[in-house]
């Protein structure tokens, strides 16, 4: 596929090493020189200088035959202007723009035809913002993930000694729990991946990847894990964007104190938040300032700040005092595969968890959702099943038909119970009546089911994607 990318920063250039890995062909365009010449070095791609709302410079670019523009600049401006000259100019069949104001989210009429032709919209900062919030909510997980509209969920957990099904047999996760499906689709002991069947025994310290009904996340975490007391009380360092929205989000059902080091953002914090909020000036570096606002008593610390060594230190410093537990933010996947697990409970990578919104429009088949995994190096996608059993690979066959590449696992299948296709879910609540089938050896896959699939390379995924696409005789 043939990808412009405008835009050389953190979100653009994990982009295209995201798409680079996967043979496409990459272009990115930027006005810093020292940033495209640091890309280059880094990966096979071409670099243009200049301005990604110039049409010579996007002529140049190659947007006259691009597949994708991908517009990641700073300014939101920017990136609409060029979706519109890609739309009108050049034709560029998907444009996709990066956006950080909430005032052009659910705005069609701005951002769709007629208006900047955007045809997906993303948010980095608000991703970031709905991953937060529900580990906050499930705090025995390393990862909370969702399919299906959220009707199916993959969860990431730290398996402990004394865990009712820790250093027993798989197969006895059905036996303790007759009535309720759910499915262990992976495991990784000491970063090596194990592929689990009913004899594979979960040791304490094992990396454990559970497919299961959204409403049974609670139960399945039990069995691996201490379950710990909900979080009640959150401290967030940091009042950016990022940190200003968490504490928009959690006002209301948490006690929320947010640091902040600049004194002008505070102000401004103070007009953004209900007064339930308590904003505090200062340095969340500073040993002493925490523990006089009390972070020991805290359930929760969130470092947000804009400075990776910040956020790793004040967790450190937060830990330390006797905060229960710390999140933070680190932009440098070194750093963040460094510090989580000791002082740091987890590390977020803010480019990791934004690029799956971005993989599911370059994914081919009907791929509707992407989640990266484990840093970049796992995936788990959900697929639509399309066509009959002379058009498609799968529909129609068993699990055990599926010519599946080895590492690659198909755990679920969401489908609507009255066979039409899953509609999405409106309002945050689900009218239509679905089923969450756990995916055993025999399972039949039925068109415009959504199946579900682990794969724990992500050099799998072509494979993968090939499998889903439908003949062209189906069309």
């Amino acid at each position: 596929m043939k990808i412009v990318i405008l835009g050389a920063g953190r979100v653009g250039a994990s982009v295209a090493g995201n798409l680079v890995s996967e043979r496409n062909d990459i272009t990115v365009v930027d006005t810093d020189v020292a940033q495209l010449r640091q890309l280059q070095d880094k990966f096979d791609l071409r670099t243009v200088p200049g301005n990604g709302t110039h049409v010579p410079v996007l002529r140049q670019a190659g947007l006259d035959d691009a597949d994708m523009l991908i517009a990641t600049a700073a300014r939101d401006e920017t990136n609409l202007v060029a979706c519109h000259i890609a739309a009108r100019v050049f034709n560029v069949p998907t444009r996709i723009a990066r956006i950080r104001a909430p005032e052009f989210q659910g705005n069609p009429e701005l951002t769709g035809d007629g208006g900047f032709y955007v045809d997906h919209l993303i948010c980095p900062e608000q991703t970031v913002t709905d991953y937060l919030i529900k580990l906050i909510e499930f705090p025995e997980a390393l990862q909370v993930l969702e399919f299906a509209g959220g009707r199916a969920s993959l969860i990431a957990v730290r398996s402990y000694a004394g865990g009712p099904l820790v250093s027993r047999p798989i197969r006895e996760l059905r036996a303790a729990h007759p009535n309720i499906d759910m499915r262990v689709v992976a495991i990784f002991r000491n970063d090596r991946p194990i592929a689990p069947d009913g004899d594979t025994e979960i040791e304490p310290g094992d990396e454990v990847f559970l497919l299961a009904d959204s409403q049974h996340i609670r139960t399945a975490l039990s069995d691996l894990r201490r379950m710990d007391e909900p979080v009640r009380h959150v401290m967030i360092a940091g009042g950016g964007n990022i940190g200003l929205r968490l504490a928009r989000a959690l006002a209301g059902d948490y006690h929320v104190r947010i640091i902040e080091a600049d004194r002008v953002r505070c102000n401004y914090l103070a007009t953004q938040l209900p007064s339930s909020t308590l904003i505090l000036h200062g340095d969340s570096t500073d040993e002493d300032l925490l523990t006089e606002e009390g972070v020991a008593q805290m359930d929760l610390f969130i470092a947000l700040t804009s400075d990776d060594e910040n956020n790793i230190m004040s967790c450190m410093l937060a830990k330390r005092i006797g905060v229960r537990r710390t999140i933070a933010l680190i932009n440098r996947q070194a750093y963040a595969d460094l510090v989580e697990g000791d002082r740091i409970d987890i590390a977020i990578v803010p480019s990791q968890t934004t690029i799956g919104q971005l993989l599911a429009h370059v994914r081919r088949g009907d791929v509707v959702a992407v989640h990266s995994l484990r840093r970049g190096a796992a995936e788990a996608l959900e697929a639509v099943a399309h066509g009959d059993p002379k058009s498609s690979r799968v529909v129609g066959r068993r699990v055990e038909q599926i010519d599946l590449p080895r590492g690659a696992t198909i755990g679920a299948i969401v489908r609507a119970a009255d066979g039409e296709p899953l509609a999405p879910v409106r309002g945050g609540r689900d009218a239509q009546r679905f089923e969450v089938v756990m995916a055993h050896h025999d399972t039949v896959i039925r068109s415009e089911d959504h199946v579900i699939v682990f794969v724990e390379n992500k050099r799998l995924v072509p494979k993968v994607e090939k499998l889903f696409q439908v003949g062209v005789g189906f069309f």
